[in-house]
């Protein structure tokens, strides 16, 4: 059985659906590196070093302090905490239900699966069927380690998924990007560019398979640690090919890239 990391009721209405958030996706990719001393790798541990006084500080006077000016801190403590910590309901409330394309992608955080409790699997079906017919998500407020969070209830199959979410203030404008105007058609490219442009996407477009791709960096570096491991001599390092750095007939590449996708479909449907 999976380990749930929270549980409480999505709140529906006067509905109350008894359920347990589980983690649904994980770094299985994330390799981890302790940090040694190279003449007998021992292991090296951090150490708080005042950078006022120079002196070694131990946790029994460490303190949190927020940055409001330059090289002056508001010192914050657990009370200060606590008094901001909103209570801890343990329900999803949702508080309206709306269009998923209304969700700008940027917005999405981490999706948790939920799971019923078995008195509850008929509400719980009745929710997910309401949602997949429907073709909404519930948009719902969460309280979760002492945050509110907002999230997207939505189905996924068998599945409710609490999808949470970033709040507004959390992206980044991309105001601050020095980014192109808008032009208009006549401007924007010329013919035999766009038109290439068009054919490349649509030679290179196939149905999305998650599980065709993989993390070529993870299988390579594991490999490496195994040859290590066992002794084994590493392999060269091959040099990295130099990269054009201008681009001085755009519709030149543009059709030797649509020439070369078309190899590569062609050896791909001929294996």
């Amino acid at each position: 059985m999976a380990h749930a990391i929270w549980s409480g009721t999505i709140n529906f209405g006067l509905v109350n659906i008894p359920v347990r958030l589980v983690t649904a996706v994980r770094d299985a990719s994330g390799v981890h590196f302790n940090f040694l001393h190279d003449e007998d790798e021992g292991t090296l541990h951090n150490e708080r070093i005042c950078n006022e006084c120079g002196k070694k500080v131990s946790w029994e006077h460490v303190v949190r302090g927020y940055p409001f000016k330059k090289g002056e801190y508001v010192v914050v403590d657990d009370e200060d905490f606590q008094a901001a910590a909103v209570e801890a309901t343990q329900s999803i409330d949702i508080v309206q239900f709306a269009n998923e394309d209304e969700i700008d992608p940027m917005l999405y955080e981490k999706p948790y699966y939920l799971e019923p409790e078995k008195k509850a699997h008929h509400a719980y079906a009745l929710l997910r069927t309401a949602l997949a017919e429907s073709g909404k998500v519930g948009i719902a407020r969460v309280v979760l380690r002492s945050r509110e969070h907002i999230a997207a209830l939505k189905p996924s199959g068998d599945v409710l998924v609490l999808d949470m979410l970033h709040w507004k203030t959390d992206v980044v404008d991309v105001g601050t990007l020095e980014l192109p105007k808008p032009a208009s058609k006549a401007a924007s490219a010329r013919a035999g560019e766009m038109k290439a442009a068009n054919m490349l996407i649509e030679s290179m477009t196939a149905k999305f398979d998650i599980g065709e791709f993989h993390d070529t960096y993870h299988e390579k570096l594991m490999a490496l640690i195994d040859r290590k491991a066992r002794g084994k001599p590493m392999p060269k390092l091959k040099k990295a090919r130099p990269r054009a750095t201008n681009v001085v007939d755009l519709a030149d590449v543009l059709q030797r890239s649509l020439a070369a996708t078309k190899r590569k479909r062609t050896r791909k449907a001929a294996a």
